[in-house]
């Protein structure tokens, strides 16, 4: 097959790829192949009547197309083309420049034989959406940062926890009860001022999804939940984005490249390419219920970033076409091949997707719950306390937490509030805390989604607030 050389400024529309292989007989054959393949191009190579443009010059070897037989030059197997446009001398939009501390900063990406000046560039210009900035996120928006990856986009519409910090490396103790998006801005901007930083303080939906990820040229799927797994899955196929893929749980870890377009225009498999349908409701606990080891999205989450930056400057194999899985506690991994599905709903030979449709529904669970909660302050309970108001109090921290301090409530730890339903009462007022509030309010959904109850009321900044309200006596932790 021939060999068609192409041109930096328009390497951002063949997925950052320098040379690609044609089949045409023609130089006007391997043009219509080229636009096929990479439809963006087609306005930059062709003018409206589909003439070659007079800006564009096309070199068959050494020799000017329009000194041999112009559109209708034969291209042979061991033809060399090279397509030269007009540029103007290095616009900042095409090469972006670095400031000599952001040469100092990036020195050794720069220096790396096949990575060089190049890649960094392809950096700085990329625009990467990172959806979910916990265990995923966070490792993979502190490596993008780090790397010079010029616009990063983070949604995430949850509040950072004291639980979060056993593996969401981003926070700090000062951050808890903070959105998320705001406190990994701030970490962002001080690990590199160089780059932007869009924050989404909202949840992905399918009213919203479409408009966010149009304006990024890598999506990376941090999620937690299966509705929001196929919606981002769902919008990056339809705006034609790559969606690099990670998934945890306990011990082991899941990667892979989605919906990537390689140098011969030729789209790899999707997630619904390997998951057409999700597993039923409850099947599979999420990591709330089942846990985590804290060092694994650590791990799963740099190869996850490993991948974005490999999409970006086109170094390396992508795992595009590949399923990456890690076992943790064996220390394993294994690499299986997958492919694009004729009978994928969305992206196959006959697709029934075509819109965004209700994610929440076809998984049979919700991505957010986003009723508001009832709450009490601690001067509110300690009012109940004082009057002799009926009401329950259960605490939802571990055991060791609970030694440590204790306000007398009835301790029922998260991981378990489903199976001691039985012991909460759905008929006088329930109060139910935590450390800071964020524990208690998952356990008051999860007990309202499943079991009904409408009695429920979290205390607002949980014990430690009850402390510095009602009893600064008592041990703070």
């Amino acid at each position: 097959m021939a060999t068609v050389i192409i041109p930096t400024p328009l390497r951002k529309f063949t997925n950052n790829t320098a040379r690609l292989q044609v089949s045409g007989g023609t130089i006007q054959d391997t043009v219509n192949e080229l636009t096929r393949n990479f439809p963006d191009l087609k306005k930059h190579l062709l003018d409206d009547g589909g003439s070659i443009r007079s800006y564009v010059n096309i070199f068959v070897g050494n020799n000017d197309i329009r000194d041999l037989q112009q559109e209708n030059t034969a291209v042979q197997e061991d033809t060399v083309i090279s397509i030269v446009p007009a540029i103007a001398g290095g616009s900042p939009d095409e090469a972006p420049l670095f400031t000599k501390e952001e040469l100092a900063r990036y020195n050794r990406h720069i220096i790396i034989p096949g990575f060089g000046m190049e890649a960094q560039q392809k950096l700085k210009k990329a625009k990467v959406l990172v959806i979910g900035s916990g265990g995923l996120g966070s490792p993979v928006l502190l490596y993008l940062a780090a790397a010079g990856v010029g616009t990063l986009g983070i949604v995430d519409f949850d509040v950072v926890d004291d639980s979060n910090l056993q593996r969401q490396v981003l926070f700090g103790i000062d951050e808890i009860g903070k959105p998320k998006v705001e406190a990994a801005r701030r970490r962002l901007a001080a690990l590199n001022p160089y780059i932007q930083l869009n924050i989404y303080n909202t949840h992905l939906n399918s009213g919203n999804a479409l408009d966010i990820l149009k304006d990024y040229d890598v999506i990376a799927d941090g999620t937690d939940n299966f509705p929001t797994r196929y919606l981002v899955n769902d919008a990056a196929v339809l705006l034609g984005k790559p969606n690099v893929y990670a998934s945890i749980f306990q011990f082991e870890g899941q990667v892979s490249v989605f919906n990537y377009t390689d140098g011969k225009g030729n789209t790899g498999p999707n997630y619904r390419d390997l998951y057409p349908t999700p597993p039923p409701p409850g099947l599979v606990p999420s990591c709330a219920e089942g846990g985590v080891l804290g060092v694994l999205p650590g791990i799963i989450g740099s190869l996850q970033a490993l991948e974005v930056i490999k999409v970006i400057t086109g170094v390396g194999e992508t795992l595009s076409g590949r399923f990456y899985i890690f076992d943790a506690v064996n220390f394993e991994s294994r690499t299986f091949n997958i492919k694009a599905r004729e009978d994928n709903p969305i992206s196959g030979k006959n697709p029934t997707i075509k819109a965004l449709i209700d994610y929440e529904q076809f998984c049979g669970m919700r991505a957010v719950e986003e009723k508001p909660l009832k709450e009490i302050t601690a001067k509110e309970l300690y009012d109940w306390q004082v009057r002799g108001e009926k009401f329950q109090l259960i605490d939802v921290r571990e055991p060791h937490e609970y030694d440590i301090v204790n306000i007398g409530g009835e301790l029922i730890p998260l991981a378990t509030v489903p199976d001691n339903a039985a012991r909460i009462d759905a008929e006088k007022k329930v109060v139910i805390h935590c450390k800071m509030g964020g524990r208690s309010a998952k356990a008051i959904r999860e007990l309202e989604e499943k079991f009904g109850f409408t009695n429920l009321y979290n205390l607002k900044g949980g014990i430690l607030s009850y402390i510095d309200e009602v009893q600064p006596e008592l041990t703070k932790y």
